[in-house]
């Protein structure tokens, strides 16, 4: 089996005044991404003894991963073989929402694809004065804008969260000329690994269709970035195990969906697994961090919490009810 940690950084100034403030200008560990590489590299060690006394039972394979961000760091390595001969796989990701002590977990999505996607109308341009004597691009545009979400919604089942949100829109240079060309960027997020892969098929007819009506071309520029996190039931049952195991019996409690993308869902395209959320917040404190903020910041005592829920989960998925009996790694020195 596998364990994953994400260990990029962002195009982000840190604001934290911490010791462990980032040292390169605008770049930081805003996600997380740093916590999870050393809560990996703690669990590795721990595990690695154990293999070193014959005591671990199997095979565990841990995968520092670069690129999440991007995203494709995943994709390189499935590309490079990472994931050969791997059964199971397993990843946490920061919390800030989440106190200290709690692990998230859910079975099914946990997050969602995230696609670009870009349409770009051209006509023939002319005088506002006259649009009838031309193709009124800039209206055409703005009824793609607002009619192709619209119509996503009732052409999907409404349980796959199938959702386009636009980003981007640039068209004209002047008051009075309509123009010959414009643009729109948006993204496509959904939770339903079928609506996924049907999204691109389904936005080109609409954009059509749209399009047609107003005598411009649209064409569609549709980028797939990652697939729904969708996580195994067996895989996440594991975790569940595991954290009641070794952080105790209400440890663990359900994780929202979030539409936000994660590449580990690369990963469960091949094979089964499961990401889990791990709490940073410290309990009792006001903090209000979210991810991809300056200000993001941790309780590193998460840490040594993170260290033992995965190797907790790596023996669990090894040995099964066999890991109960076994000594795990105690307190945040771990």
């Amino acid at each position: 089996m596998a364990l994953r940690a994400d260990l990029d950084a962002l195009p982000i100034g840190d604001e934290k005044n911490v010791p462990y403030r980032s040292t390169v200008p605008n770049a930081c560990h805003a996600c997380g991404h740093d916590v999870h590489t050393t809560i990996l590299l703690g669990a590795g060690l721990f595990l690695a003894r154990r293999a070193a006394a014959g005591r671990l039972g199997g095979r565990v394979r841990l995968i520092f991963q670069p690129a999440e961000e991007v995203p494709g760091g995943a994709l390189d390595v499935l590309a490079a073989g990472g994931i050969a001969s791997v059964d199971r796989i397993f990843a946490l990701h920061c919390d800030p929402r989440l106190d200290v002590g709690k692990i998230g977990t859910r079975s099914g999505p946990i997050t969602a694809a995230c696609d670009k996607i870009t349409v770009r109308v051209t006509g023939p341009g002319g005088h506002t004065a006259r649009p009838h004597l031309t193709a009124d691009l800039v209206f055409a545009l703005g009824k793609i804008i607002t009619e192709l979400p619209a119509a996503l919604s009732r052409r999907v089942d409404p349980r796959s969260s199938l959702s386009l949100v636009w980003g981007r829109v640039s068209a004209g240079t002047a008051a009075n000329a309509i123009p010959d060309d414009g643009v729109v960027e948006g993204t496509v997020r959904c939770l339903d690994d079928q609506a996924w892969h049907q999204a691109p098929d389904l936005l080109k007819a609409l954009l059509e269709s749209v399009s047609s009506a107003y005598g411009v071309l649209a064409e569609l520029t549709y980028v797939r970035n990652v697939p729904p996190t969708v996580n195994e039931s067996v895989s996440t049952a594991m975790i569940d195990a595991a954290a009641e195991r070794v952080l105790g019996p209400d440890a663990t409690t359900p994780a929202p969906q979030s539409l936000g993308g994660e590449d580990f869902a690369w990963y469960l395209e091949s094979v089964p697994g499961s990401l889990c959320r791990l709490g940073t917040r410290r309990p009792g404190s006001d903090d209000d961090f979210d991810i991809h903020q300056p200000a993001f910041d941790v309780d590193e005592r998460a840490i040594g919490l993170g260290v033992r829920l995965m190797a907790a989960t790596a023996l669990t998925a090894i040995c099964g009810d066999a890991a109960a009996a076994e000594p795990l790694p105690g307190g945040a020195r771990a």
